[in-house]
């Protein structure tokens, strides 16, 4: 195609959603109307199963379980009044619990106030946290955060010995209950996040 006819085809296909003032720009992903018409049943059915999950039909078999993540950013989404309050009031708890700490109504038990925030998850339910704390906290945070990843034994026995070296002086003031790390089950890989990488 010659600019002109380039330029016609851009126009013909961008895709613009006015609700969500989004604009998809699919001009150069070779499709043609006979292939859009064959997609149509199989687009027909995603949202038809889409609108099915967000009105709580039961996504995991194994568990019973429905999916919802998106109900926690809107809670008047989720299908039924008990979730919709179960959502709005583990909300507010997280939000008062939060005050109370900023405040100092719940103080650590030899006084003063909570100063640092250690986030400990099991692989990558770490990085959660991680993502968020990168891209909403100031860059000058009023406490600082710091990531532990634990690591099980049976997925990387061969490594875990070195890396219980690195780990032995955090070991006791992050689990106390647990004793020296003669052969540990787990281990911590301390990082401050987008930082620096430190053991």
């Amino acid at each position: 195609m010659d600019a002109l006819a380039l330029w016609h085809h851009y126009q013909d296909w961008l895709y613009y959603h006015p609700d969500l003032d989004l604009y998809v720009d699919v001009s150069r992903m070779g499709l043609t109307q006979d292939v859009v018409r064959d997609l149509e049943p199989a687009f027909r059915r995603a949202f038809e199963q889409m609108q099915a999950l967000e009105a709580g039909a039961i996504a995991n078999p194994d568990e019973g379980r429905m999916v919802g993540h998106y109900w926690l950013r809107d809670a008047d989404l989720a299908p039924t009044p008990e979730i919709r309050a179960e959502i709005r009031d583990g909300i507010a708890q997280v939000h008062r619990f939060s005050q109370y700490i900023h405040s100092g109504q719940i103080a650590p038990p030899q006084g003063g106030r909570f100063t640092d925030i250690l986030s400990i998850g099991i692989g990558g339910s770490a990085l959660g946290p991680q993502f968020v704390s990168a891209a909403l906290a100031p860059v000058t945070p009023p406490w600082p955060f710091t990531f532990s990843i634990i690591l099980i034994q049976r997925d990387l026995s061969g490594f875990l010995p070195k890396l219980a070296i690195a780990c032995a002086p955090h070991w006791s003031s992050l689990f106390p209950s647990l004793g020296a790390p003669q052969k540990p089950a787990m281990v911590c890989w301390k990082r401050k996040p987008a930082i620096s990488r430190q053991a």
